[in-house]
Parts: C-alpha cells; structure tokens; sequence
C-alpha cells in the first residue's frame, strides 16, 4: 500500500508551518517534504534547501524533483525522493502552491488537500508579525486572487482562525479518523 501525498495549501500567513509541525509532532511516521527553494536559507521561515536560480534549473532538467513550480518569483521544487517514501506506504505532507495542484495529481496517484484558511483579520495580524512586507506588499497580497483548487481533488478545509490545537485537531479528524 502507498502512501498518500498531503499537500497543504492556502494563503501566506495562515498558519501553514505551524499546522504542519503540529501533525509531524502528532504522526512521526508523517513524512513532511523538505522544499528547495531559490531564495536564501537565512530569509526564515520553514527549514527548506536554498539554492541559486541556476542550479535549481539545472537540477530541474536533471530530473531531481518529482514536483516544481514557480511563484511569487522564486522557483520551489519537492525532491524526488518522496516517491521511495510514497511507495513505503508513509504519507507525505508538503507545503505547495494551488497552481502545482493539477500537476501534483498527475504526479502522485492518491493526492489530499488541506486548505488551510483564516479570517482576513488573522492573516493581516500574522503577516505584520513576520516584519518581512511592507504595509503595501501585505495589502497587495491579501487583495491578490487565488488560483481555485481543481474539482475532483479530495480537500478538507482547516479553519486556522483559532488555537492551533484546533486547527490540527480538525486535519487529524480528516486524515486520520481511525486515530481520533
């Protein structure tokens, strides 16, 4: 039995990391995908792989990712590797893009996705926080359409407007319901 490919997705400031700490903490076996990046490791955030632009192309041609996008003018790429994992039977978790959702299903062949959300008052608080946009960049953002999330998926939407406890507790509830 294969894995499944648990791509969270939702708008920056949600929360996405935290939820995602919170169910590797809850499920060792949970697998959580470690993302290159081309921007530099010490820009913050979730502990991903920086690399140069060309080298992220390079290795883009050399076949070293199952699964690369673009957005917001970087490249992302989730390591091949997540295949021998898949096929172990481990459920894989990865923070992706929606725009990468359609590849991501003709990539791996039992894909969830957890759309995580809050309130536009949360995600301002939460952008503000990080100190990495200005006031403008914030606005801009948040006023910025979403690609939609493609029909036929399997999604659960998380509502992380609350605890984080809550937030994790429904995405267990939906992946795990045998656990809960």
């Amino acid at each position: 039995m294969t894995g499944r490919f648990i791509a969270v997705v939702g708008p920056s400031g949600v929360g996405k990391d935290s939820v995602m700490e919170a169910l590797c903490a809850a499920r060792p076996d949970l697998y959580r995908a470690r993302r290159v990046i081309t921007r530099p490791e010490a820009a913050g955030g979730e502990a991903f792989d920086g690399i140069s632009p060309a080298l992220f192309a390079a290795r883009a041609a050399g076949g070293d990712f199952a699964l690369h996008w673009q957005a917001h003018g970087l490249s992302y790429g989730i390591p091949r590797e997540v295949h021998a994992i898949l096929r172990s039977g481990r459920d894989v978790l990865a923070n992706l893009s929606r725009a990468v959702l359609v590849k991501a299903g003709r990539v791996f062949d039992d894909v969830h996705v957890l759309h995580i959300n809050a309130t536009p008052e949360v995600l301002i608080t939460r952008l503000e926080g990080r100190a990495r946009e200005t006031e403008a960049e914030i606005a801009k953002r948040l006023a910025r359409s979403a690609p939609e999330i493609p029909e036929g998926m399997h999604v659960t939407e998380i509502d992380n407007s609350g605890t984080l406890g809550a937030a994790v507790a429904q995405a267990m509830a939906a992946l795990y319901p045998e656990k809960v």
